[in-house]
């Protein structure tokens, strides 16, 4: 059974296993911890297992800004980013969304566009050689 829902901590290590399945390393597991513990972090379940996650925040010109969005490799194109980008959508604490992702990552693009999001703009020496593409939606 599909269901989304905010992080618990009891989650975080199901989390970093996604998490490092995708950058290789759990440097970013701090970061994530207190994304959970502000409520910060969105969570699909399908039978009780973890299968992605969202983080977001409001820091972006004070404007909701997903910072990640990461699903299993197993259980991508299932619709597991939709599910989490409407529900974030509808939790948004502003009416202004924007996320990125790099020039390289076409699936990324392809749910953006998906889900309404606009380009808004590049920034490039992010990573090199792979401009961050910006994506914008009003509520």
């Amino acid at each position: 059974m599909k269901s989304l829902e905010m992080a618990q901590i009891n989650y975080l290590d199901e989390i970093m296993k996604i998490d490092e399945e995708v950058i290789g390393n759990n440097s970013r597991r701090e970061y994530i911890m207190k994304a959970i513990e502000e409520e910060r972090c969105i969570v699909a379940n399908d039978y009780n297992l973890i299968v992605g996650f969202l983080i977001y925040d409001t820091h972006f010109f004070d404007c909701s800004f997903i910072s990640l969005i990461i699903v299993r490799h197993t259980e991508r194109r299932k619709g597991y980013a939709t599910s989490l980008i409407k529900c974030f959508i509808n939790i948004s604490p502003t009416k202004k969304i924007f996320s990125s992702t790099n020039k390289s990552n076409h699936g990324m693009q392809e749910v953006f566009k998906a889900n309404g999001f606009i380009q808004s703009g590049f920034i490039e020496n992010l990573d090199e050689g792979d401009p961050e593409i910006f994506y914008f939606k009003s509520k």
